[in-house]
């Protein structure tokens, strides 16, 4: 990898070229806070910066703790670190091509959040006229038969690879999202005039107050239930940011009247599991998630899908699956932990469930085959297996709980399992 020339200020600069470099790193998505900058100033100053890969491992040893954030780190750095080519580039990421056609999407989500965090309060400037003092206006063909409208272009992209202003749309529009479900027959029963079911008590009871004659039939119905929903979402290292919409559109569905829910319980697990569901019955979805991350102190951690599945089936089980609730799986099933165990408590929460639906964001890539020890051995013992990485697939959502007989991608999985 090539490194552009480091144009370095004096010591008294040093600290806030790279408190401004780590603050660009926060904007586009890295958590960067006053530990790691005084850690980063610290670290440069030990181990000195003479050379250009010594100074970019330093900074990057300092900045960046998930694998997927390099390419984020490194396109702020070649950005920010003096590219001769800084503005011009960026200025391609934000603006739109006008050469007779709508450029396409091409940009890697890493280059769009580089440049919106380094171009924040920058005002891009439009291209100049024609030096000829010519009055004729700019066109811009857009073949619409060809392209999408933003708002559908945003549904199918993956949460994955969303810029910043992209999550920010994406959260928006998962408020809005509803997730009806219709209420089953319970064992209880209710008087109805178009009921099936003789209510012969009833009927008796009248009959006698009447000296024996009959005079009308008392009929009744199954009484009408709705079940609980329980979703229990990985929060591991590799399913953090899927999760993290997932919980903007489970705070959606639990603060939404009429969805049809009796209650809506959120569990989140990556080496431990841990019960955020007071935390959504906040209004304000940011200050519940806040919450619920400064619950869940394994964010961004390990996976112990096995265990925490374990504490889930003996701790939380009869609570809140006693009158059949629909669970929400969301995990890409990444497990090392003992296969057999794994198995076993899938199988205890499928019995206890009404239906077991597992989201895995996985399922986005075509070739996509349960070669996994932890997928192969979950697979079995649910009753629809589908993609969770865009908006789109939490929208199928709703047809998938309202088809009882619905099994997604599991029946093709699980031919390629045999």
């Amino acid at each position: 990898m090539e490194y552009p020339d480091l144009d370095l200020p004096e010591d008294p600069k040093l600290t806030h070229n790279i408190t401004h470099f780590a603050r660009a790193l926060r904007k586009a998505g890295l958590p960067v806070g006053p530990g790691r900058v005084i850690d980063a100033i610290r670290a440069v100053e030990a181990a000195g910066f003479s050379a250009k890969s010594d100074f970019y491992y330093t900074l990057r040893a300092c900045f960046v703790t998930r694998p997927e954030h390099r390419a984020v780190f490194a396109q702020i750095f070649r950005l920010y670190w003096r590219d001769p080519r800084y503005m011009e580039h960026m200025m391609s990421l934000m603006l739109p091509a006008i050469r007779g056609v709508q450029e396409e999407r091409s940009a890697q989500a890493a280059e769009k959040r580089a440049a919106e965090a380094l171009l924040d309060g920058i005002e891009p400037e439009m291209p100049e006229t024609d030096p000829q003092g010519s009055d004729e206006e700019i066109l811009i063909e857009i073949d619409a038969a060809q392209t999408m409208s933003r708002e559908e272009k945003l549904k199918t992209l993956d949460f994955e690879q969303m810029s910043t202003a992209e999550i920010a749309e994406a959260k928006r529009m998962l408020a809005r999202l509803s997730l009806p479900v219709k209420p089953f027959a319970s064992r209880r029963v209710m008087a109805s005039h178009t009921g099936q079911r003789i209510d012969a008590r009833k009927t008796l009871q009248a009959a006698m107050r009447r000296g024996g004659e009959m005079g009308r039939i008392h009929l009744q119905k199954p009484r009408p239930r709705w079940p609980n929903l329980v979703a229990i979402c990985d929060i591991s290292g590799s399913m953090s940011q899927y999760s993290r919409m997932v919980l903007h559109f489970l705070h959606a569905v639990a603060n939404e009247k009429g969805a049809g829910w009796a209650r809506v319980h959120a569990f989140t697990f990556g080496t431990r599991l841990t019960n955020i569901t007071r935390h959504l019955r906040a209004r304000d979805v940011d200050a519940a998630l806040r919450a619920a991350g400064r619950e869940a102190q394994d964010w961004e951690g390990g996976t112990r899908i096995g265990a925490c599945l374990h504490a889930f089936n003996r701790d939380w089980s009869r609570r809140v699956m006693g009158q059949g609730a629909v669970v929400l799986l969301i995990t890409d099933g990444l497990d090392r932990d003992d296969a057999a165990s794994l198995e076993h408590e899938m199988q205890r929460l499928h019995l206890s469930s009404r239906r077991l639906i597992w989201l895995n964001p996985l399922l986005r890539w075509d070739g996509f085959a349960p070669r996994a020890t932890g997928i192969r051995a979950m697979l079995p013992h649910v009753d629809s297996f589908r993609a969770g990485h865009s908006i789109a697939t939490l929208e199928e959502l709703a047809q998938a709980i309202s088809s009882p007989d619905d099994s997604g991608d599991k029946a093709r999985l699980m031919a390629l399992r045999e």
